[in-house]
């Protein structure tokens, strides 16, 4: 498979970002500035105990960069065919050592290529997309109000998405509604070329928010610790749609419950269903108003061990 540059499309469709891998990629037409949480104001009261889950060591991504750790909750309730294709490439040891060979800042860190060239992929056969899902009465699902205009909005686990109404369970066959991840930063994808099915081993992790992503890319989880890190990486010049001279790289990839008890890292999520977490959300939107929206929401953990 050969590489060749991706180039900037017309303009007239600026403001479109693909991400892909191999000779039929899509184009970055222009970056959505970085979005996150507002900075707390005012001090919030700390959160009790319960209010906090213990991310499962079968679903912890520990990557160790050249830069430092980063761990990503996979969510295979919302991509399970991606996260499987992650968690054995994984286990292989195929990620350890490659490079982060674009980077746009403010944006995202693409990786998974053992080409180094955004070109290459695995042996195994690519992976269909799944850029929207079935959602049930999730215990660990809560609405966030006010976070659009129009539909719903919310976090499942660490991940933000929007969905149906629960309501709407009421009138489906399998008591369910559908759903897609969103892509706000710490949030992971799967990278691919201009065919929908065609995610293999690349993937990425957001920096940024790119709302043109929402539904056409395949969300498989979010990062709980280090997001620092992937915004410390190398970056690719602007003119060189990200390619990176003189990339990062993750030196090793582990599944956290493939690892020694006495060295596997320890995340716990606060509950999107807790007061504490409504709590910090209301206090953001309060002081961003209008501007409020999914990608503002924080979900806070806490990483021991490790």
């Amino acid at each position: 498979m050969n590489s060749r540059p991706l180039t900037v499309l017309a303009a007239a469709v600026a403001g479109l970002m693909a991400l892909a891998a191999g000779p039929s990629q899509a184009q970055l037409m222009a970056r959505t500035p970085p979005q996150g949480p507002a900075p707390a104001s005012t001090p919030l009261p700390p959160a009790d105990a319960a209010d906090w889950r213990t991310v499962s060591p079968d679903n912890l991504l520990v990557i160790d960069t050249t830069k430092g750790r980063v761990l990503v909750e996979l969510e295979p309730r919302v991509a399970p065919q991606s996260v499987e294709r992650i968690r054995t490439l994984t286990e292989r040891g195929f990620y350890n050592g490659l490079k982060f060979h674009r980077v746009i800042a403010g944006f995202m860190a693409q990786t998974g290529d053992p080409l180094g060239t955004g070109a290459g992929s695995s042996d195994l056969p690519n992976v269909p997309g799944e850029f929207t899902f079935r959602r049930g009465r999730n215990p660990d699902f809560a609405v966030v109000p006010g976070a659009s205009p129009s539909g719903v909005r919310g976090i499942l686990g660490s991940m933000p998405i929007q969905t149906q109404p629960d309501a709407q369970m009421f009138v489906t066959a399998d008591m369910k509604v559908d759903a897609n991840g969103m892509f706000c930063p710490g949030v992971a994808g799967m990278a691919r070329s201009g065919d929908p099915n065609s995610a293999n081993s690349q993937f990425y992790l957001m920096t940024g928010a790119n709302a043109n992503l929402n539904g056409s890319y395949t969300t498989f989880g979010r990062i709980v610790g280090g997001i620092e890190v992937v915004r410390a990486l190398n970056a690719g010049a602007s003119d060189g749609d990200g390619a990176v001279a003189n990339p990062d790289i993750m030196t090793k990839v582990q599944i956290a419950s493939t690892m020694p008890e006495a060295q596997r890292p320890t995340v716990k999520v606060l509950l999107p269903t807790s007061p504490a977490f409504a709590l910090r959300y209301e206090a953001t939107k309060a002081r961003l108003g209008l501007n409020f929206g999914i990608c503002d929401v924080e979900t806070p953990t806490l990483v021991t061990g490790g």
